[in-house]
């Protein structure tokens, strides 16, 4: 599926970069950048069935790029695909310490400083469980970057079960959602716990308990607004609602539950606020944003940035959406080898990071996901996604990268 050169850099002839080409796009891995095993593996594929040359198991019988089901310039539920991308191809970024790589990151976070906060599952594959515990309690996965991807610090190790999304208020302190532990944390930047909500291990639907917690925002009052929860989708079961607390962590409201209708949710999996202070909810099941006002009064619904894994608004309300999961039932074998509904179905859409306006929801550009269609399953490119102060945009990977695209 992909293939490594090794070319020399314009600049110094002395530096070399690795170019990895995966369909028909390229992603650079930079001197900076520490890449996990599975970084380039778009996913993991499906099972190969039957072929119909052979009539045995064997390699796909359409390769990358010459599938001949093609998507659509725009998705059935209006996500766009047909957009330019202003971006060169994505860097991997972040020097981790000797000896340690990426894990499954679905979180990369802009401070109000400028530096870049991102959270790993402790170099480990895969999400929820205890992917931060057993062998790997003593690893730290918080860490801050500058923008050149120069760890700043590390924290973290043995304070949670499995990390999901992390946030920074404008105070600067940091607000991570531990789906694992089914708790919330309040931290200042040297790791020291400042406020916790939630009970560990204790999955609930009562007003201090979580079920798999997602992510955080903070309101310029104070005020949290949480996701919960993270189990369930696609299902009927699992908590599907926003719990907001002031600024001491007392319950002020709860609102939603599991369903597809306007104030329901199915996996809210990110959170985010704009310049007027509407929540923007990432209700990723129902492949939708739901804006809502902070009592929780329905405002809008928006399918055209496709299926949020991540999301971030800046202070011009450009809002970032990171799409790491539509597919659709087809396979490059020709055959069917997918789920034809169900989880992550997003009939036509591309996967990728869609940039627009939080206030109108029009798409100015889209970041295309490197991996050919059709998409295997599993993850790919950017579940978290943030931009720094010059507009350079940051993903972060479930397959276990941090990838910087900078502006042409």
């Amino acid at each position: 599926m992909s293939r490594a050169i090794r070319v020399k850099s314009k600049r110094r002839a002395s530096r070399v970069m690795l170019l990895t080409v995966i369909g028909s796009g390229l992603v650079v891995q930079g001197q900076n950048g520490s890449p996990g095993p599975f970084a380039q593996s778009c996913g993991v594929p499906a099972s190969a069935p039957t072929t119909p040359a052979s009539g045995r198991g064997g390699p796909p019988t359409f390769p990358p790029g010459q599938y001949p089901v093609k998507l659509p310039p725009v998705s059935l539920l209006g996500a766009r695909n047909d957009l330019p991308n202003p971006y060169r191809p994505g860097v991997s970024w972040g020097q981790l310490p000797e000896g340690r790589k990426w894990g499954s990151t679905a979180s990369v976070s802009t401070a109000p400083d400028g530096t870049i906060w991102v959270v790993d599952r402790c170099g480990n594959s895969g999400a929820g469980g205890a992917t931060c515990g057993g062998s790997s309690e003593n690893v730290n996965p918080i860490f801050q970057f500058n923008t050149s991807g120069k760890m700043l610090r590390s924290f973290g190790a043995g304070m949670f079960i499995s990390p999901h999304k992390l946030s920074v208020d404008r105070d600067g302190n940091l607000w991570l959602a531990d789906n694992g532990g089914n708790q919330v944390f309040k931290l200042n930047q040297d790791g020291k716990v400042l406020l916790t909500l939630g009970k560990k291990g204790v999955a609930g639907t009562a007003l201090d308990e979580f079920d798999a917690p997602t992510d955080v925002a903070i309101a310029p009052n104070g005020d949290i607004f949480v996701g919960d929860g993270h189990s369930g989708g696609g299902t009927a079961t699992g908590n599907a609602r926003i719990m907001k607390f002031d600024r001491n962590g007392k319950s002020i409201t709860t609102w939603g539950k599991k369903g597809m209708g306007p104030g329901e949710f199915d996996v809210i999996h990110t959170l985010a606020l704009d310049s007027r202070g509407r929540l923007f909810v990432g209700d990723r099941q129902n492949n939708r944003i739901q804006i809502f006002d902070q009592n929780g009064k329905f405002i809008a619904q928006w399918f055209q940035f496709g299926r949020p894994s991540g999301m971030y608004i800046d202070k011009n309300d450009i809002i970032y959406v990171a799409d790491s999961e539509s597919r659709d039932g087809r396979t490059n074998t020709g055959q069917f080898a997918l789920p034809q509904t169900g989880y992550a179905y997003n009939l036509g859409a591309e996967r990728g990071i869609r940039i627009g306006s939080a206030k109108d929801g029009s798409i100015k550009s889209f970041i295309p996901d490197p991996c050919p269609y059709p998409y295997a399953s599993g993850s790919s490119m950017a579940e978290g996604v943030t931009a720094d102060f010059e507009g350079n945009v940051y993903g972060a990977d479930f397959l276990g990268d941090v990838r910087k695209f900078g502006k042409k």
